[in-house]
C-alpha cells in the first residue's frame, strides 16, 4: 500500500487460502511507519482531537485522540483507467503544496501527470474527530481516483481488523483494534455515497496496491481482513469528499465521518481558517515581534508558530510532543517515535510560545510540568502525555528547564495565579543534591559535567532563588556562583595536541568525567561514543561539542571570552559544515546519530549529520557578539522541507539521489522537529529585541557575562571536590543532619561542628577562611545524627595558594 511495503512479499511465502470474502495472505508483512519527511502538520483548534501529517503529497500518520497516538500509517491515491494504466501519485514526486490561508493548517496539494491533475484540499473538522479531504481529478476523462488507507490503530500494525460496512445510505471501509476504530466514507457533490468498488486486504499480499501491481486494475473485492497488518481501498468518482473518522469502534467513527460529510467542505474549511486567524490575532497582541507579512522570514515565523501550536495536545493541555513523526519511520515499527514528551523540548517550545505572545499555552505547559514532577523534584527523561515514563534516564537540565519557564512567565507578569514556589524548591533541591554532574547530557548519551547542562542548572538556581525562602535562597546563589566560577577548571583543557593543531589556547570539552571534581587528570580519560561502531572510545579532551554556546546565551560568559573564542574556533573547524543552503553544525565530534555513509537509516549506529537548530543556536551567539544573525535565520529557512517544515538533521555529504539525500536538505530524521521551529522563532524575536529572548533577567543581572569570583566552595558527598583556593570558605554538604569531625594538615587542630539545614536538600557546615588560615589541607569525616553511624571514610581537600605571612 505504501512505498516501503512494495516488493517485501515473495509470492507463495504466505497462506493465500481464505474463506469467501476474507482476504488471503494473513497476517501481512511486518508493519512499519511512513517516512519522517513531512510536508505539513496540522490540527483544528476546536474540540476535535485529530492531528494530521502530510508527506510526499499524501496524508501520513494521523493522531487521535491524543497527539501521542498515531492511528494510521498513510492515506494515499492511485489514478487509473481500469485498462492497465495506473499511477500511485506519491511516486510521481511532482506536486505542489500551499496553505489555503497564512498560518492555517488547511492545505491544497496538486499532483501533476501528463494525463491528469489530482487536487487535494485537506482540513480537519473543527468540531468532530474527522479529517476531511476534497478530491478533484482533472484531465483524461477515462481516469478515476482510488483511495488507499493503511491503519495502525493504537500505534500497532499487527492486530488490526478491516471490513466494509453499510450505515444508512452510505458504505464505509473501516478498521478496529482494541479501543479504537476508524471509518473512511465518501460522498459526491449530491452528498450521496461516492464509493464504487471497495476491498480490504493484507499489506504486501492482498492489499489494493498489490491488486494494481498484479492486475493493472482493481480486480479484488475482499470484504474482511485481519487480525494483522491490513489495508483498505475504494474507487471514487472524479470529484468527491472523503471523511476519515475516528472513534471507539467502526460504527462510532462512521457516525462522525458521515455527520461531517453532510456539511459542505467549504463551510468546514472556512471555520478552520477563521478559528486559526483568531488565534494568531490573540497571540499577536502580546507577541514580542510584529513582522512584515510580505517578508519570507516573517512567513516562516508565522508558519513556525502554527507548527508549534499543532503539536499541542487537548486531553492534556500544555503538552507537546517533540515531533509528529517517527525518525526513519519507513524502516521500523517504533512505537514511541518522537511523539513523546521531553521536558527539555517542551520548555524550549513553551518559551518560544511565550515569545510569540501565546501566554495561555505557556502557562498550561508549566501547569503540566508541575503536575508530572517526580517526588524527588526531577522529571522523567521522556514520557507519554499522561505521565507514564517511556525512557527512564535522568538528564539534569530537564530539572532546570521548568524553573526557567516559571521565571520567564514571572518576568512577564504572566503567571496568573500559578503558585510555583514548591515546584521550584523541589527542582532546585534535586539539582543541588545531584549536580553538577548529570547522568545524561542533553543528547541523552554520556554522564559527566556538560556545559549546556551546567548553563541551564546555574541559570535555574539564580532565576529560581527569588522564589525560595531563606536560607535556601542564599545557598542556591552560593552554589550557582561556585559552579559558574568552576566551569573552566572542570570543563576546559589547554595545551593539548588538538589545541595546538587548531591554534587555540583552550576550549570547552563536551563532557568531563565526574572524577574531574577531585582529579584534574580525569579530563584525559576515555569517553565512549555510544551511537557508533568504529572508534567507540575517544579521549575526553578531544571530544568537542557545541554545548558551551549556551554559556554566552544565558549570560554566564561574554562572547569574547578567550575560552569561548577558542571553543568557537574548535567548533567551526571540527563541527561546522557549509551546505548549499547555509552553514550548520554537528552536535559533537564523532556523533553517530544519523544515516550511514551509504544512506542507510540510523539503526543504533550511523554518522551524525548537521542540525539546523544548532544553526539557530550559533545565530544567538552571533547576536550577543554584536553581529546580525540574519544569515543564520535564512539558512534555517533554506534547510526546511518543501512545505517549510524544519528537520532535525540535514544531509552533509555527497548527494545520494537514489536515497533522496541532498546536501543541505532534510534527512530521514524527524521532520518537523518542534524544537527547531522554536529555535527559529526565538532567534527572530531575539534579533528584534537585541538580546536572547530566553535569557533569564536575574542571571544577566547577577553575572552580565562575567565569570564570578566565588569566595565559597561547596564539597558534596555525591560530588567531592579535591581542592580549593586559599582564602575561600569550604562548605561541607551532606544529604542529612550530621556532626562533622575535621582537622587541618593531617588531622591537626581537630574540631567538631554541627551541620545546618540549607532548606535545599543538603545540610552544611561552613569552614571559613579564618578557620583554615595557613593550612595546606583539610580532612574530615562525619557522624549521622539520628543513627550515630559514622561515614566510614575520611575525606581530604587540598588548599592551594601562598600562605598568609
Amino acid at each position: 500500500m505504501a512505498s516501503s511495503d512494495i516488493g517485501l512479499f515473495e509470492p507463495g511465502t504466505q497462506d493465500m487460502g481464505a474463506p469467501e470474502g476474507h482476504a488471503p495472505g494473513h497476517p501481512g508483512i511486518t508493519p512499519t511507519w511512513t517516512s519522517s519527511a513531512k510536508d505539513m502538520v496540522g490540527c483544528a483548534l476546536g474540540p476535535a482531537r485529530v492531528w494530521y501529517t502530510l508527506g510526499f503529497g499524501i496524508i501520513n500518520e494521523v493522531y487521535y485522540p491524543r497527539v501521542d497516538i498515531p492511528q494510521i500509517r498513510d492515506l494515499g491515491f492511485i489514478v487509473a483507467d481500469g485498462n492497465g494504466f495506473w499511477v500511485e501519485v506519491k511516486r510521481l514526486e511532482n506536486y505542489t503544496l500551499r496553505l489555503l490561508a497564512p498560518g492555517t493548517p488547511a492545505v491544497e496539494v496538486v499532483h501533476k501527470h501528463e494525463r491528469f491533475t489530482l487536487t487535494l484540499r485537506i482540513a480537519p473538522d473543527p468540531e468532530r474527530d474527522v479529517l476531511a479531504i476534497e478530491v478533484t481529478l482533472a484531465g483524461d476523462p477515462e481516469l478515476r481516483p482510488y483511495v488507499l488507507l493503511a491503519p495502525r490503530l493504537g500505534t500497532a500494525g499487527r492486530e488490526n481488523v478491516a471490513t466494509i460496512r453499510q450505515f444508512s445510505a452510505w458504505r464505509v471501509v473501516g478498521a478496529e483494534q482494541g479501543p479504537f476504530g476508524i471509518a473512511l466514507a465518501a460522498v459526491d457533490e449530491a452528498q450521496a455515497d461516492a464509493f464504487g468498488t471497495m476491498s480490504v486486504g493484507y499489506v504486501g499480499v492482498s492489499d489494493g496496491w498489490q491488486d494494481f501491481d498484479r492486475n493493472g486494475a482493481m480486480a479484488w473485492q475482499y470484504t474482511n481482513a485481519g487480525p494483522g497488518n491490513v489495508a483498505m481501498m475504494g474507487a471514487l468518482p472524479r470529484k468527491a469528499v472523503l471523511a476519515l473518522g475516528f472513534g471507539s469502534s467502526i460504527r462510532a467513527a462512521a457516525t462522525v465521518a458521515l455527520t461531517s460529510l453532510l456539511e459542505p467542505f467549504g463551510h468546514l474549511l472556512a471555520r478552520q481558517v477563521e478559528v486559526w486567524h483568531l488565534w494568531h490575532l490573540a497571540r499577536n497582541e502580546r507577541c514580542m515581534l510584529q513582522p512584515d507579512e510580505t517578508d519570507a522570514l516573517a512567513e516562516a515565523f508565522v508558519l513556525s508558530s502554527m507548527v508549534l501550536r499543532a503539536h499541542r495536545d487537548k486531553t492534556f493541555p500544555g503538552t507537546m510532543v517533540a515531533s509528529l513523526s517517527v525518525p526513519w519511520g519507513n524502516s521500523r515499527d517504533d512505537r514511541g517515535g518522537y511523539h513523546l514528551v521531553w521536558p527539555r523540548d517542551l520548555v524550549q517550545c513553551a518559551t518560544a510560545m511565550l515569545a510569540l505572545g501565546a501566554e495561555r499555552e505557556a502557562r498550561n505547559t508549566l501547569r503540566y510540568l508541575m503536575a508530572t514532577q517526580k517526588a524527588d523534584g526531577s522529571w522523567y527523561q521522556n514520557q507519554w502525555l499522561g505521565g507514564t515514563p517511556y525512557w527512564r534516564g535522568l538528564q539534569l537540565d530537564e530539572a532546570g528547564f521548568p524553573v526557567l519557564l516559571a521565571a520567564a512567565l514571572a518576568e512577564r507578569d504572566a503567571l496568573r495565579g500559578i503558585v510555583v514556589d514548591e515546584m521550584i524548591h523541589r527542582a532546585l533541591s534535586f539539582i543541588a543534591s545531584a549536580g553538577p554532574s548529570t547522568p545524561q547530557d542533553r543528547w541523552e548519551e554520556n554522564a559527566g559535567l556538560n556545559t549546556f547542562t551546567l548553563a541551564v542548572c546555574i541559570a535555574a538556581l539564580v532565576a529560581g532563588a527569588a522564589f525560595l525562602p531563606q536560607p535556601a535562597r542564599d545557598f542556591a546563589l552560593t552554589l550557582a556562583d561556585f559552579w559558574n566560577a568552576s566551569l573552566e577548571s572542570w570543563t576546559t583543557v589547554r595545551g593539548t595536541e588538538l589545541s595546538r593543531r587548531l591554534g587555540v589556547e583552550s576550549y570547552y570539552i563536551r563532557v568531563a568525567p565526574i572524577e574531574v571534581l577531585h582529579d584534574p587528570s580525569a579530563l584525559h580519560n576515555m569517553l565512549e561514543i555510544r551511537n557508533r561502531k568504529w572508534d567507540a572510545e575517544v579521549p575526553a579532551d578531544e571530544e568537542v561539542g557545541i554545548d558551551f554556546i549556551h554559556l554566552v546565551r544565558f549570560g554566564l560568559r561574554a562572547a569574547d571570552d578567550p575560552t569561548i573564542l577558542g571553543s568557537i574556533t574548535a567548533a567551526d573547524m571540527l563541527l561546522k559544515t557549509e551546505t548549499p543552503n547555509g552553514p550548520s553544525w554537528h552536535r559533537y565530534l564523532g556523533d553517530g546519530y544519523g544515516e550511514h555513509s551509504d544512506g542507510r537509516p540510523f539503526d543504533g549506529t550511523g554518522r551524525g549529520r548537521a542540525w539546523p537548530l544548532l544553526t539557530g543556536e550559533r545565530g544567538h551567539y552571533e547576536l550577543v557578539a554584536g553581529n546580525d544573525p540574519l544569515p543564520y535565520l535564512q539558512a534555517m529557512v533554506a534547510m526546511a522541507g518543501p512545505g517549510g517544515m524544519m528537520p532535525e538533521q540535514v544531509w552533509d555529504a555527497e548527494p545520494l539521489p537514489e536515497k533522496r539525500l541532498f546536501p543541505g536538505q532534510p534527512t530521514g530524521s524527524a521532520m518537523p522537529l518542534a524544537w527547531a521551529h522554536a529555535e527559529f522563532i526565538k532567534l527572530m524575536v531575539s534579533r528584534h529585541i537585541g538580546h536572547p529572548c530566553d535569557r533569564p533577567a536575574a542571571v544577566w543581572q547577577r553575572y552580565a557575562g562575567r565569570r564570578p569570583e566565588a569566595r565559597r566552595a561547596v564539597w558534596c558527598l555525591h560530588a567531592p571536590i579535591g581542592k580549593i583556593t586559599r582564602g575561600m570558605t569550604l562548605i561541607v554538604a551532606v544529604p542529612r543532619a550530621a556532626l562533622v569531625h575535621w582537622g587541618i594538615d593531617g588531622w591537626q587542630k581537630i574540631a567538631d561542628g554541627e551541620t545546618e539545614d540549607t532548606g535545599l536538600g543538603l545540610h552544611t557546615l561552613e569552614l571559613d577562611a579564618a578557620a583554615l588560615s595557613g593550612a595546606r589541607s583539610v580532612d574530615f569525616t562525619f557522624q549521622w545524627r539520628g543513627t550515630g553511624a559514622w561515614a566510614g571514610s575520611d575525606f581530604h581537600v587540598a588548599i592551594e595558594g601562598e600562605s598568609e605571612g
